[in-house]
């Protein structure tokens, strides 16, 4: 079990005066000042996300660059290829630059790689057939910074090549010192870029093209509005590239939920309908866990195109077939993963990699796609950064997830020698090497790794440490303010101590929920626990109180037992009552 360490955060903030100014519980400024927004602008910013405070998108650099070589490319009627991925941002990236090119009369068409044959990003393959097929512009989303040699033979067949891309820039160390080193393409967008003055870093694939689009709509006398109206399928991009949910992020997601809530779009539409979801409230989560994992799945077990045609398609009868079946890809992909990630943890422990700091895990069989998902999962669970190769028709890919304190891509950087072509960012990367230096790859890694037991200690930052009698309904009703939850605006945490626990009932018809009853002074108040959190709570239980001590808590009524949990406060409805419980995650 990964070793846990509770902190409870405690910035300072004027909580009395800001509670009166607002109206608002005095812990909603607390959780806010955890989230350094500690001062009334940025309090303004963050409860009052609205559209007309996004940032020029001419402050991007080479942005009027490639607005240029657009106009001129479609007043001339040359053939424009959009170049894009097969995650959810690279989808939503080509729609968005595809709708926008065509609504401005461009000769645009798009391809997207293939996950299994072509791999991440720009290729020379995907250049040369564009070359014969008289393509003029090459223009990239969510791929293109790091593909030097493949611009330069973009540039040498006689190709004009902008790149949109929010990944890292490569670089080389020279005394010491950074050098990036960037294609040489005709125009680059990309925020990260040293000499880049957009003062948000953290936007994704998709809001880049947003951007791009919403130049090009000015220059040709489009009002803003039809610009925004994009806006709702970047917010699917940008919770599911999981990007820091802040600033420009926060008001992408929060006003393109309102959007998603009304679409038009028949696609999304359907998609909707496909997961039992019509009618229901669409939240950040259901993005996150059903919308763009769908989408995923058409780019992860058969094509991306098929995600992007549900986007794009107007016959209806048409789209409910591709949403059917994108919802069935969806479900297979989730069995497989659920494989995927037993496996792993299997090798994992019979070869004692758990003692490495980086986990390096090579499943020769496991479909490719699904890497990046299990190495997620098998992350979590060690609290380690974690890399699943998997066999691939030229030699071995893999995905990297990786924790807070390790910059993946950088030891990445340190291993390039061994590796044939890799990229992402400090969080997440992919990277392709011979299968004989997978053994190689691990051992470089944990050489290289300054990790120490402090940073792959799990961290549990409380917000606020609460008493079960301070929870009402009002507070549960002004925390959906801080929503939509996500990286760098996380779910707020609450911590509460030696709780009496009287009574514990195993539910669900599959005994995957837990229903504790928890007293504090003169209330009670229920608390529920699902799947595997289950297994961890009995056996921290039975570590205190022992197995007879389970045993009465499942068979008594008013047992004597006290644990500290974090949770989070919810309303349940059941037969048309409402009443307070809290969801609890941590155990201590």
């Amino acid at each position: 079990m990964v070793n846990e360490k509770w902190i409870l955060k405690n910035r300072k903030i004027d909580t009395k005066y800001l509670s009166g100014k607002y109206n608002m519980n005095p812990n909603i400024f607390k959780i806010l000042a955890n989230r350094e927004i500690n001062n009334e602008e940025y309090l303004n910013n963050y409860l009052n996300p609205t559209l007309d405070k996004l940032i020029n998108p001419k402050n991007l650099k080479d942005m009027d660059k490639a607005v240029n070589i657009l106009k001129e490319k479609i007043s001339q009627n040359k053939k424009i290829r959009i170049i894009g991925d097969y995650d959810v941002d690279g989808v939503i990236s080509t729609y968005i630059l595809y709708t926008g090119l065509k609504k401005v009369g461009a000769n645009v068409d798009y391809e997207i790689p293939d996950r299994i044959k072509d791999g991440y990003g720009i290729n020379k393959n995907i250049i040369k057939c564009s070359y014969d097929d008289k393509i003029d512009t090459l223009l990239t989303c969510d791929n293109g910074i790091s593909a030097i040699n493949e611009i330069d033979y973009a540039k040498n067949l006689g190709l004009t090549v902008i790149i949109t891309d929010h990944h890292d820039v490569s670089f080389v160390e020279n005394e010491g010192e950074k050098v990036f080193v960037k294609p040489n393409a005709d125009a680059i967008i990309n925020q990260k870029q040293n000499d880049c003055k957009y003062e948000f870093k953290s936007i994704c694939g998709a809001g880049l093209s947003y951007k791009l689009i919403e130049c090009l709509y000015e220059n040709f006398n489009i009002e803003k509005e039809e610009a925004y109206k994009l806006i709702e399928f970047v917010a699917i991009a940008t919770v599911c590239d999981v990007v820091d949910l802040t600033y420009e992020n926060r008001i992408f997601v929060k006003n393109g939920l309102k959007m998603i809530n009304n679409t038009q779009n028949i696609g999304i539409r359907e998609l909707i309908n496909a997961n039992d979801l019509e009618g229901k409230e669409i939240t950040a989560y259901h993005l996150g866990f059903t919308i763009g994992p769908c989408i995923n799945a058409s780019g992860r077990l058969d094509s991306a195109k098929k995600g992007l045609e549900l986007l794009l398609c107007k016959d209806i009868e048409k789209v409910k077939v591709l949403a059917d079946e994108i919802v069935k890809l969806n479900k297979e992909r989730k069995e497989m993963t659920i494989l995927g990630v037993e496996k792993s943890i299997e090798i994992i422990e019979k070869y004692n990699l758990k003692n490495d700091d980086i986990l390096v895990v090579y499943i020769p069989n496991m479909h490719e796609s699904l890497a990046g998902i299990v190495a997620g999962r098998v992350k979590e669970k060690y609290n380690k950064p974690t890399i699943i190769i998997t066999k691939s028709e030229d030699g071995a890919k893999g995905s990297c997830r990786s924790i807070e304190e390790y910059n993946i891509f950088e030891g990445l950087l340190e291993c390039k020698c061994i590796l044939e072509k890799f990229g992402g960012h400090p969080m997440a990367a992919g990277l392709s090497l011979k299968e004989e230096n997978i053994d190689l790859l691990r051992k470089m890694l944990n050489e290289n790794s300054k990790l120490t037991d402090e940073d792959l200690t799990k961290k549990v930052f409380i917000d606020v440490s609460m008493s079960l009698d301070s929870i009402d309904t009002k507070l549960i009703d002004e925390l959906k303010v801080l929503e939509p939850f996500g990286k760098a605006n996380s779910k707020p945490v609450f911590g509460i101590k030696d709780i009496n626990i009287l009574k514990g009932t195993i539910r669900g018809k599959n005994n995957n929920v837990l229903s504790l009853k928890l007293k504090s002074n003169n209330k009670i108040i229920d608390a529920i626990l699902f799947n595997d959190k289950i297994k961890e709570f009995e056996e921290k239980f039975i570590n205190k109180y022992g197995e007879d001590g389970l045993n009465r808590l499942y068979n008594e009524n008013f047992n004597d037992f006290y644990m500290d949990f974090t949770f989070y406060p919810s309303i349940n409805e059941w037969q048309g009552n409402k009443y307070i419980q809290i969801i609890i995650d941590c155990i201590r």
